[in-house]
C-alpha cells in the first residue's frame, strides 16, 4: 500500500462475498465491478488475490480494471503477478499496458528491469509507451525520495495515483498546452502538462484537454479522455461523443471516452452510453454497461459500492 494507506477495514464474511461477486463470471458485469471497486479499498492478501486472479477473466475490461486496482493499492505483493501479466503476449494489450501502470505505480527500484525488458521488446506500442512512464515515474520518486521530501506522486487532488507527477506551477496554460500537443516530447512530459492543466481546471485548460484528443498516441489519447472524466466538465461532451461513436478509434481511447460521458451525465451522454451499450466491442459496450449501472445507483442516491470511501475512479 501507499504510504499513509491503511486501506479499509471488512469484516472477512464481506471480504469473501466481494470475493465470489468478482470472480463470479455468471453475474452481470456491472455488479462485478461493484465488487472490483469495493475490493481495492481494502488490504491484505484476499482481496489481492481476487483482483489477481481477476487480470486473467476473459473481460479484458474486468482485467485492466484489476491490474489498474492494484497499482492504485500500491501493494508490492502484486508485483509477481503484475509482471507476469506484462510478459504474456496472449493478453490483451490494454490489460498489458494497465499491469505496466500498476508496477510504475508501486514504484519499486526493483521493476525498473522487468519494465526495461517490455520497453524494448513488447510489440504494443501502448504497452512501450506505458513502460516508458512507469520507468520515468520510478525515478522521479526515486529523486522526491533522496530529496528527503514527502511522496508528491502517490496521490493526486483527484484521489488516484497518477503516472507522472504535474508540470511546474510556473509554466503558463499556454505553455502547457504546446508541451501538451508536441509529439516531440517525451510521453511523460506530455503526462505531466496534461495532470498540469487538469489540476487547474480551468476553462482555457479544459479547452487545451479537449485539443489533445487529436494527438497521435493512442496511450495519450486515452489518459486524456480518462482526465476528462475526473475533471466532469460538460464542455468535453461533444468530443468524447464523436470518439465514442468512432468505431476505429483504439477500444481504450473508445472505453475511457464511455467512462468519461458517464461522469459528465447529461441526456445527450447518456442516451449515447445506452446507444453503444450494444456496440460489437466488449470493452466498450461493457464501459458503457457499467457507466449506466453506476449512474442509476447514483439517481437512486445508493453508492454503487458495496464499501465506500475516497477512491479514484475507473481506470
Amino acid at each position: 500500500m501507499g504510504e499513509g494507506e491503511e486501506g479499509f477495514a471488512a469484516s472477512k464474511e464481506m471480504e469473501g462475498f466481494l470475493c465470489e461477486r468478482l470472480l463470479d463470471v455468471n453475474l452481470p458485469i456491472s455488479e462485478r465491478f461493484r465488487a472490483l471497486f469495493s475490493l481495492r479499498n481494502l488490504k491484505g492478501p484476499a482481496s489481492r488475490d481476487a483482483l489477481i486472479s481477476a487480470t486473467r477473466d476473459s473481460s479484458n475490461l474486468l482485467a485492466h480494471e484489476a491490474a489498474f486496482a492494484l497499482g492504485q493499492m500500491q501493494d508490492a505483493d502484486a508485483i509477481p503477478a503484475l509482471e507476469a501479466v506484462l510478459n504474456d503476449l496472449l493478453l490483451h494489450p490494454i490489460v498489458r499496458h494497465e499491469a505496466a501502470e500498476a508496477l510504475g505505480a508501486i514504484g519499486l527500484n526493483s521493476n525498473i528491469p522487468l519494465l526495461q525488458r517490455s520497453l524494448t521488446q513488447d510489440p504494443a506500442q501502448e504497452v512501450r509507451e506505458t513502460c516508458e512512464l512507469a520507468l520515468r515515474r520510478i525515478e522521479q520518486m526515486k529523486e522526491i525520495h533522496s530529496d528527503d521530501t514527502s511522496a508528491v506522486l502517490d496521490r493526486s487532488p483527484f484521489m488516484s495515483v497518477d503516472p507522472a507527477a504535474p508540470a511546474s506551477l510556473s509554466l503558463s496554460i499556454s505553455q502547457l498546452r504546446d508541451l501538451l500537443l508536441d509529439e516531440k516530447k517525451a510521453m511523460y512530459d506530455r503526462y505531466a502538462a496534461l495532470f498540469a492543466l487538469r489540476n487547474d481546471g480551468g476553462d482555457d485548460a479544459v479547452s487545451a484537454i479537449i485539443d489533445s484528443l487529436g494527438v497521435n498516441s493512442a496511450l495519450l489519447r486515452h489518459e486524456v479522455a480518462y482526465v476528462l472524466g475526473q475533471l466532469q466538465n460538460k464542455a468535453a461532451a461533444v468530443a468524447l461523443s464523436n470518439i465514442l461513436r468512432n468505431a476505429s478509434e483504439h477500444p481504450m481511447v473508445r472505453h475511457e471516452a464511455a467512462e468519461a460521458l458517464g461522469s459528465i451525465a447529461d441526456e445527450q451522454s447518456i442516451a449515447l452510453l445506452e446507444e453503444f451499450a450494444l456496440d460489437p466491442e466488449p470493452i466498450v459496450s461493457q464501459s458503457c454497461e457499467v457507466a449506466l449501472s453506476m449512474l442509476e445507483f447514483e439517481r437512486s442516491g445508493k453508492s454503487f459500492e458495496y464499501l465506500y470511501m475516497d477512491t479514484p475512479r475507473a481506470g
